[in-house]
């Protein structure tokens, strides 16, 4: 069981935004100074079809998009039926989609599978809150990312973040089968690991 613990994996996804930006050196520099293990990756161009299968999808994800939607209308004294068209939260977290995917197929993302202790919880906590007036700085998004979902909103476009972190170990799984083949992954042990754990 400890060794298992030792080899979590999650996905981080460097979207379009941060490819264009030239920060793909960075993150990776942060992944791996966190003592991460970079076991997968590559550069890919990604059709709708296949970006949308990263994405959950469901009602309740969907609703959840638009509540979110809802509650940064109301802190910022804004119209939501106005600026969205409906105040339905599913029809609002459908038309956020359409622009997320609009936007993770605007130019090629880079995939990486990232293996190590704990190892979702720790990517998270590297690239910060998904929305960017909330990361932190020192965060990847703290740092590199100054867009806002009210912003975003009225543009009726995604939000630029700079990356996609895997949620959670269902999520990592689902995502990495998603983005990597067995010969994809290469294991391999790095020279402090004895040291820091």
């Amino acid at each position: 069981m400890a060794s298992n613990l030792k080899e979590e994996r999650t996905l981080l996804l460097i979207k379009p935004d941060g490819v264009k930006r030239g920060l793909i050196g960075d993150v990776i520099n942060r992944i791996e100074k966190r003592g991460l293990k970079i076991i997968a990756l590559k550069m890919v161009a990604p059709s709708r079809e296949e970006i949308k299968k990263n994405y959950p999808g469901t009602d309740e994800w969907l609703m959840g998009l638009g509540n979110k939607t809802l509650d940064n209308y109301e802190k910022y004294g804004l119209d939501a039926l106005k600026e969205m068209g409906t105040t339905d939260t599913k029809k609002m977290g459908l038309k956020i989609l359409e622009w997320l995917l609009d936007y993770m197929t605007s130019g090629p993302v880079v995939a990486i599978m990232i293996s190590g202790l704990h190892a979702v919880d720790m990517v998270r906590k590297i690239v910060g809150n998904t929305l960017p007036n909330k990361a932190d700085m020192g965060t990847i998004r703290g740092d590199y990312s100054v867009d806002s979902s009210t912003l975003a909103n009225a543009e009726k476009r995604a939000i630029k973040n700079v990356v996609h972190a895997s949620g959670n170990v269902a999520e990592a799984e689902h995502e990495l089968n998603l983005w990597f083949k067995k010969e994809d992954i290469h294991f391999y042990k790095r020279a402090e690991e004895d040291i820091m754990f």
